[in-house]
């Protein structure tokens, strides 16, 4: 160490020594600061920069090293070898710019180890190679120590210089530039500490020596040069600082006014490093509540514990970038729908620095997006889902929108749904796919987008049915659109128009038999009488109605009446001719119309109908054989009106009807004389029981094995203000007939029912229930309500019923039969014997008693097949334990009879004729 003093202290020139010094500090200043600037660079930049920095440090270190040899006195005289010099400061530059190099573009521990070992390998070599270029009369000795130390020091202090650089430090700049010309100057005065000179004898200079003032004017020039560099380097650095401190204030300015965006950063661990205004609007926090906290918090626990916070992380550092959508929390818990962006940023050593992270609040953009696409998926569904086709074209034809009804219509493939193909485009591949002939496609194709365009175009849209070669019928509907295009709509109506042609016919036609129906009949029968008035014919008018049929049905059910009704009108059918005309009124019920000239035309038509109506028919296993009557009115002799011909054919069918030997009948003016009689009637009988012009009749029931009393049947009686006693026969059949045996039948039940209750002894009271009573109303309600009001006992009280009372609707009849039964009303099946006296009434239901027709005991003493029959009603009714009341008792034979064959009780003109109740009390009591 004291022979380095001494050699700087008294061999050198301290003023140049001050001066190269000074020189050494400006040049490793000036490499320092365009080093920075080099680092901070991309690409062909980087490259200017770094070759600058390594210029103007090899000339500095150059400059540096022949300055000090200057101020270096030996006491000898001095020259410098050109070339030697020259290739001292070509290596100085070489070496320095690689160090450099290395120092920019390697990372971590390698760029300063590596860059400070070539830097100061290259001060080194630069300076031995110097000093090898020192031309002095003897020869240079070397202390090897010092040379060693002297190399060790250069490259310890260039080391920590290139150290001071890449930490990038705020005071790095000074560091660098204090180390790295310690370096240089503790290389050149360790290194000049070890030379001692021998001298010998000179022998005078030599050719190609830089003498010392030529060298001292080369380094006044690089002296300026560096000087001059470095204030240019220092002032493009400077200005750049400015732009950058500039900018970032103006960026930073921008990015904290901005409250649009929330734009904030994060450091690597992805905690919140700075908060602009905008974060702040949107996210609710303050910039003091949220740097330094994760922002993880602005997920939701869900995402949290999923690890995405972090993995949008990692995607940004490994990819670059991190961009998405999705829900983001606010300080007050509140949601919002965030478009996020992530991007790391690079730190000015190239290491990872953080994120800059970029949120914008599109929630409404996103309630709007959604609303359209939701809008947009129902507008799909429902046209895939229409029942009709829809198409949309624009202005120029072309189709815009479709859906696949109409591919289902005009039976098309999908290959056909493209959008962009022309009306007429889509007409000539529609003909192309159904018609074989080419030729015969393009004409109609042509004629149909005539057609169609002339709707549209012409009228400005239309509605018509187009028929496919299919036999579909398709409702065609063209609407135009402000800008020239139009929406048509295809509905397949195939099955509407089937429906409604099919709902015509039936409003024209029965649905059973498929004849015209009174409408239909009605119609055609004023076009009949029209046509007769003009051209002077006449018209027949028949009423037809079916005998037996309700026994068809009773006995056969209403399949095998159908089954007769639909035979019957097909053989009608075709057996019409000109001029005829059959239709189905309802029920068993037909009427027709015959055009004729001559009364044997009719006669003849006449016997057409009957052979169709006597023919018999088969159904199942059985033979039906039906028949029926008519009834003929004539147009113009028997009425000149469609309603009084109908009117007068069904009196002459009635006629028929009642007749025991004649089917065919024709109208007289008795006959609606008759029936005008009868209406009338019917009339008075409505208000009968108003003006009680009705009384009750009792007749007696006695035992047949004691002859006592057991009680009384009550008997309508109807005393006419004008006709006198009608008998029941006549005017019970109208009552049922016109709806007056409700209010009669109630009346006469509750009659009896209070009469009966005032007797002193409990005689039975015996009431007929008409059908039209069980089948109308509420019976039960009716017959327990007179009950309560008369108090009468349920048990005294009996109703007679007929079977055919129950033989239309069975099962509710029988019923209604079992709720009566239940309030303690006993139950008696009238007239046994006549009509259907079936075996399975009496299984289905409990009757109490059971009264054989009076008809039988007219024949009872002549004929044994009426006793036989007698005989075996007795014996069913002990078998079933029913005891059996015997109608018509007149002679004592008879009663004789009933007697020895077990009969219970008995009725008739021999135990007592029907009377008013004072008579027959006044009987009752003398007998008892």
């Amino acid at each position: 160490m004291f022979k380095i003093l001494s050699c700087l202290v008294v061999e050198h020139d301290l003023r140049l020594v001050a001066l190269a010094a000074m020189i050494c500090a400006l040049s490793s200043y000036g490499a320092v600061t365009l080093l920075q600037r080099a680092r901070i660079s991309k690409g062909r930049p980087r490259a200017i920069w770094l070759a600058a920095a390594g210029i103007t440090s090899g000339f500095g270190i150059w400059a540096t090293h022949f300055i000090a040899m200057l101020a270096y006195d030996p006491g000898v005289v001095l020259g410098y070898h050109t070339s030697l010099t020259t290739l001292s400061l070509v290596v100085a530059i070489l070496l320095t710019t690689s160090a450099l190099a290395i120092a920019t573009y390697a990372k971590g521990r390698p760029a300063w180890l590596l860059g400070g070992l070539v830097l100061g390998a290259g001060v080194g070599c630069m300076h031995f190679l110097g000093m090898a270029a020192l031309e002095l009369p003897g020869f240079i000795r070397w202390d090897t120590t010092l040379v060693v130390a002297s190399i060790l020091a250069g490259v310890l202090f260039d080391m920590v210089a290139i150290f001071a650089i890449n930490r990038g430090v705020s005071k790095a700049q000074l560091a660098a530039t204090v180390a790295m010309t310690l370096g240089i100057v503790v290389l050149h005065f360790t290194a000049m500490g070890a030379v001692t000179i021998e001298v010998e004898f000179a022998t005078g200079s030599q050719e190609g020596m830089i003498q010392p003032h030529f060298l001292a004017f080369v380094l006044a020039g690089t002296a300026f040069f560096l000087l001059s560099a470095v204030l240019i380097a220092a002032g493009f650095a400077r200005h750049a600082e400015i732009l950058a401190v500039a900018s970032e204030k103006e960026f930073s300015r921008f990015v904290g006014s901005v409250k649009d965006y929330a734009i904030y950063m994060l450091d690597v661990d992805g905690r919140v490093a700075s908060w602009n205004a905008g974060a702040e609007a949107n996210k609710g926090y303050a910039a003091e509540e949220i740097v330094g906290k994760n922002f993880a918090c602005f997920y939701s626990a869900r995402d949290q514990a999923a690890g995405l916070p972090g993995r949008a992380l990692r995607i940004a550092f490994e990819a670059g970038k991190y961009e998405t959508e999705g829900w983001r929390y606010r300080k007050d818990g509140t949601r919002f729908w965030a478009h996020v962006v992530i991007d790391p940023i690079i730190g000015e050593d190239g290491g990872h620095a953080g994120f800059i992270k970029i949120a914008k609040d599109i929630t409404k953009r996103k309630e709007d997006a959604d609303r359209i696409a939701e809008v947009s998926k129902n507008l799909d569904i429902a046209l895939e889902n229409m029942t009709q086709g829809i198409c949309l074209f624009d202005h120029a034809d072309r189709l815009l929108v479709s859906n696949r009804r109409c591919l289902e219509i005009f039976e098309l493939p999908e290959s056909l749904a493209g959008m962009g193909l022309t009306f007429r485009e889509v007409l000539d591949r529609m003909f192309a796919r159904t018609c074989a002939d080419p030729a015969v496609a393009e004409a109609k194709a042509e004629a149909a987008y005539s057609k169609h365009r002339l709707e549209i175009a012409g009228k400005g849209g239309g509605d018509f049915v187009e028929k496919l070669s299919n036999g579909r019928s398709i409702l065609v509907k063209h609407r135009t659109l402000p800008d020239g295009g139009w929406v048509s709509t295809y509905e397949d109506i195939t099955e509407r128009l089937d429906s409604e042609e099919q709902i015509s016919f039936l409003a024209r036609h029965d649905s059973l038999t498929g004849l015209p129906n009174r409408l239909q009949f009605n119609s055609h029968l004023d076009e009949e009488l029209d046509a007769a008035a003009w051209f002077s014919r006449k018209v027949a008018v028949v009423g037809i109605d079916l005998d037996k049929f309700k026994e068809v049905n009773d006995l056969h059910g209403h399949a095998a009446g159908d089954f007769v009704l639909v035979t019957i009108a097909q053989r009608m059918k075709e057996h019409l001719q000109e001029g005829e005309f059959v239709a189905r009124f309802g029920g068993d019920e037909f009427a027709a119309v015959k055009r004729f000239e001559d009364l044997s035309e009719v006669h003849d038509f006449l016997r057409r109908i009957e052979t169709c109506l006597h023919e018999e028919m088969r159904f199942g296993d059985f033979e039906l054989k039906s028949g029926g009557s008519m009834g003929v009115a004539i147009y113009p002799q028997d009425a000149e009106t469609a309603d009084t011909l109908i009117n007068n054919a069904d009196l002459a069918m009635y006629r028929a009807k009642a007749a025991l030997n004649q089917t065919i009948c024709f109208y007289e003016v008795s006959m609606d004389e008759a029936a005008r009689g009868r209406r009338a009637l019917a009339n008075d009988l409505w208000e009968a029981v108003e003006k009680k012009q009705l009384a009750l009749h009792y007749q007696v029931q006695k035992s047949v094995t004691t002859g006592d009393v057991i009680g009384y049947e009550v008997l309508l009686r109807w005393n006419h203000p004008e006709r006198g006693m009608v008998p029941p026969n006549e005017f019970i059949p109208l009552a049922e007939e016109c709806g007056a045996i409700l209010p009669i039948g109630e009346w006469v039940l509750r009659e009896a029912c209070r009469e009966a209750a005032g007797w002193d002894r409990q005689y039975k009271i015996a009431v007929n229930l008409s059908p039209v009573q069980l089948a109308n109303g509420d019976v039960v309600g009716l017959v327990h309500t007179i009950l309560v009001e008369t108090g009468l006992d349920p048990k005294r009280l009996e109703l007679e019923i007929t079977e055919s009372t129950i033989i239309d609707d069975k099962e509710r009849a029988l019923s209604t039969l079992r709720d009566i039964k239940a309030l303690g009303v006993t139950i008696a099946i009238d007239d046994f014997g006549t009509g259907y006296s079936s075996l399975e009434t009496l299984r289905s239901f409990p009757f109490d008693k059971i009264k054989l027709d009076k008809s039988f005991m007219w024949e009872v003493e002549g004929s044994p097949q009426a006793k036989a029959i007698i005989r075996a009603i007795l014996a069913l009714g002990h078998s079933l334990q029913v005891p059996v009341l015997a109608e018509g008792v007149e002679t004592q034979k008879q009663l004789d009879i009933l007697q020895a064959e077990g009969c219970d009780e008995a009725q008739g003109y021999l135990l007592g004729r029907p009377a008013p109740i004072g008579s027959v009390i006044g009987v009752r009591t003398e007998a008892a």
